[in-house]
């Protein structure tokens, strides 16, 4: 195991989020092969310490992912928090024998987790409640930078 596991306590985003950040980023990356045998330990023998390493070697991942939600003025050890959920999810439902790395399926659980912490929390008064909505609502972001004033030939 080595430097790779660290203590959790020592692993919590808080208040010193550059702490956690720069441990998260020493944990080295797993290879495909490793990945696979580990994957396979947790998914055949639900071997709970496969799951860890699992996790702790996809974290900067998630850091990654709660830095592209920053613009929503919540605390970013919050999102990190919510993916951090989202990938312990992935994780338990990950299936090795499909051929996609645990990255690319835990994606979509880590968005899915830090998507319902924003709703729940980004307004006093609940938002975006159905699919439709919470998807105008996520993509009216990337509306307004993409739309420009009118020009006078245009609002003739």
């Amino acid at each position: 195991m080595g430097k790779s596991l660290q203590p959790v306590d020592q692993m919590v985003p808080g208040a010193n989020l550059g702490a956690y950040v720069q441990a998260v980023s020493s944990i080295p990356v797993l290879s495909v092969e490793r990945e696979r045998e580990l994957a396979e330990d947790l998914y055949y023998n639900e071997n709970l310490q496969a799951a860890r390493e699992l996790v702790m070697s996809h974290l900067r991942f998630v850091v990654h992912i709660a830095r592209s939600y920053s613009g929503y003025g919540l605390a970013e050890a919050d999102l990190i928090q919510e993916g951090n959920v989202g990938l312990m999810k992935a994780a338990k439902r990950y299936n090795p024998e499909k051929g996609v790395r645990l990255v690319s399926f835990a994606v979509h659980w880590i968005k899915a987790e830090m998507h319902e912490f924003i709703l729940r929390n980004w307004r006093i008064v609940k938002v975006a409640t159905t699919k439709a909505q919470r998807k105008l609502f996520f993509n009216l972001r990337g509306a307004k930078k993409t739309l420009a004033w009118l020009s006078a030939a245009e609002a003739q």
